[in-house]
């Protein structure tokens, strides 16, 4: 049985890494999906073509989520195509990493437009379907460093922690109409991004997580498959950490 058929949902920033496998997990458990890109169109219409071939409805869309009227057309594009927004999946994410002392005020405030801001965005363009609907799930993509900090990434930090008490805010506004709201906090996840650091960057890593390996984008997807669905119909207002247990 598939956890999602006759749903649609949404995926901020998925054309790769964790968004990517997030939409294609939907997709195989019957999702219909709507997915935004920035600028990596190909990949985009790549990924449109194989969630497709799932045997689901799925649409690209050139969409910045960090600006409130695009994210505002894009939802009503999304509901003039779809019959409903039954998941909000807001993982789109930047990092523009350096110590405070040589942090620029526009890398910070970037990063806090496209981490935080975009889900602020991104929820409240869908929340008056939500409300009419009385149902939906909304899974926002944290991060370990939004629980824990990390050096030279204070502006990244200061994002991710501020979607933990977005997500618990929004939970307690919206859930009297069933509408629950979520985190995940990946810790290390290894994609495309994570192979520029070199080998033994990894395998320090690798080593320092109690399960000895990095997480994959799956591992998040299968966590989000779980928020996404009715299998957590009783959660919401929770920070789920698939981190490996690094922050055991």
């Amino acid at each position: 049985m598939q956890l999602l058929k006759g749903k649609t949902a949404i995926v901020t920033g998925a054309t790769r890494g964790i968004g990517r496998g997030v939409a294609l997990k939907l997709a195989e458990q019957g999702a219909d999906l709507a997915f935004t890109y920035v600028s990596s169109e190909e990949k985009a219409l790549a990924l449109e073509k194989e969630l497709q071939s799932l045997g689901v409805k799925a649409k690209a869309y050139k969409s910045d989520a960090s600006i409130m009227s695009d994210a505002e057309s894009f939802v009503k594009d999304v509901l003039a195509n779809f019959d409903s927004i039954d998941v909000l999946v807001n993982n789109a994410g930047i990092t523009k990493d350096n110590l405070l002392m040589r942090m620029s005020e526009e890398d910070f405030d970037r990063v806090l437009e496209v981490n935080l801001k975009s889900i602020f965005n991104m929820t409240k363009a869908v929340q008056r379907t939500m409300l009419k609907q009385r149902a939906g799930s909304i899974v926002n993509m944290t991060s370990v460093v939004g629980v824990k900090g990390n050096a030279g990434q204070s502006n990244y930090a200061a994002s991710k922690a501020g979607v933990i008490g977005f997500t618990k805010s929004v939970a307690l506004e919206l859930g009297s109409r069933n509408i629950r709201c979520n985190a995940i906090a990946p810790g290390f996840i290894e994609t495309e991004m994570t192979e520029k650091l070199g080998e033994e960057v990894i395998a320090n890593w690798r080593n320092s997580i109690p399960l000895k390996r990095g997480g994959s984008p799956e591992d998040v997807a299968n966590a989000t498959l779980f928020l996404a669905s009715d299998l957590s119909a009783y959660v919401t207002g929770q920070t789920l950490h698939v981190c490996g247990g690094m922050l055991t």
